[in-house]
């Protein structure tokens, strides 16, 4: 994996829709004890609690699939079409790899304020300590925190840990080649399922996929009903793939939201724009959020996949259910630059 390459690639796909350095910068969530105003949002923000998930159903039949299973292949097309959500088991991520990498996720946003301003991004670049990059789409600010991975991490961590940094670096390393791993596998699987060509399919595995690791934070919140952690969105990705030990994380479906609560031992997968557009809308791409917590901090990684930026996106038309394209063909980096102006309206506006 060309970590060098894949970090180059996508910054340039960035630096052509930059953020305004206002749209960047995350409050000291520290010195807030009560909720400030750009902070709350409007609308009352319905919870994470027992009562709202266990007075649904729906809450509890996102499935769990072992990667293992024969099956599991059928397993994830149903809940791909579904929900645009699963839970992964079985995925072989060594247990002192995931530990490994919480606790660098952990050590880093447990910096004082001033340290992780070091590696502020910049409004031309993707990587390094900021706010969500869908920010400037709503009006009120998230209760969140993140930091941005492409390729290798060493020349944000350097800022933060000028002497001791390689650490950060060679447990982030492991685990983004642990992910891509993982996402490889369920891109084979996808894509077979798809009927995608093996001329379409040659991409998977090579050195020059785009690939992500966010770093998540969500401090506690004094007035969690009315702040948002990370607001109603899609993903620019084929799938993201989640590691998280606290719940947070609510789908959209049939205009509610499901609260996914997290399962030992397991990944959540969740698909996103690219695999609608290959699938000829087949699969979903869930709109989904995150909620804070008033006595609960959460920390989260997310890995977020695509193919190369320069690959044509197209829908697979098979059978008499999908014989007409619902979405014209896109290259990576032009859906990405669609999405950067259009965001929710981006699918739309490439329909046919």
């Amino acid at each position: 994996m060309n970590l060098t390459k894949m970090n180059n690639t996508l910054n340039e796909v960035y630096k052509a829709h930059p953020l305004t350095l206002g749209d960047i910068i995350p409050i000291d969530f520290s010195s807030s004890p009560s909720l400030p105003d750009s902070h709350t949002w409007s609308q009352p923000i319905d919870g994470d609690d027992d009562d709202f998930s266990s007075n649904d159903p729906a809450s509890s039949s996102i499935p769990i699939i072992d990667m293992m299973d024969p099956n599991a292949k059928k397993l994830i097309a149903i809940a791909c079409e579904n929900f645009g959500a699963f839970h992964l088991k079985n995925h072989g991520i060594p247990l002192d790899v995931s530990q490994g990498a919480e606790q660098q996720l952990q050590r880093l946003f447990s910096l004082p304020t001033q340290q992780k301003m070091k590696a502020l991004r910049s409004p031309t670049t993707a990587t390094g300590y900021g706010v969500a990059r869908i920010s400037p789409f709503f009006d009120k600010c998230m209760w969140h925190e993140g930091f941005t991975i492409i390729g290798s991490p060493s020349h944000d961590a350097k800022k933060l840990w000028p002497h001791d940094y390689q650490q950060f670096c060679d447990t982030m390393e492991k685990y983004e080649k642990e992910m891509r791993r993982i996402a490889d596998r369920l891109t084979e699987m996808m894509l077979e399922v798809l009927e995608i060509s093996e001329e379409k399919r040659k991409w998977v595995g090579g050195s020059d996929v785009s690939a992500a690791l966010q770093l998540n934070f969500y401090p506690c919140c004094p007035e969690p009903n009315r702040a948002m952690g990370l607001g109603p969105h899609t993903d620019t990705s084929m799938f993201t793939i989640l590691q998280a030990k606290s719940s947070g994380l609510q789908l959209l479906k049939e205009g509610k939201w499901i609260p996914v609560h997290p399962h030992p031992n397991t990944l959540i997968v969740h698909t996103g724009d690219f695999l609608r557009i290959m699938s000829n809308a087949r699969f979903c791409s869930p709109i989904h959020r995150v909620v804070p917590n008033e006595k609960d901090e959460r920390y989260s990684m997310a890995y977020f996949y695509s193919p190369p930026t320069d690959y044509t996106v197209s829908p697979s038309v098979t059978g008499d259910l999908n014989s007409v394209a619902r979405f014209r063909d896109v290259t990576v980096m032009e859906y990405i630059g669609i999405k950067a102006e259009k965001f929710g309206d981006s699918l739309s506006s490439i329909s046919t």
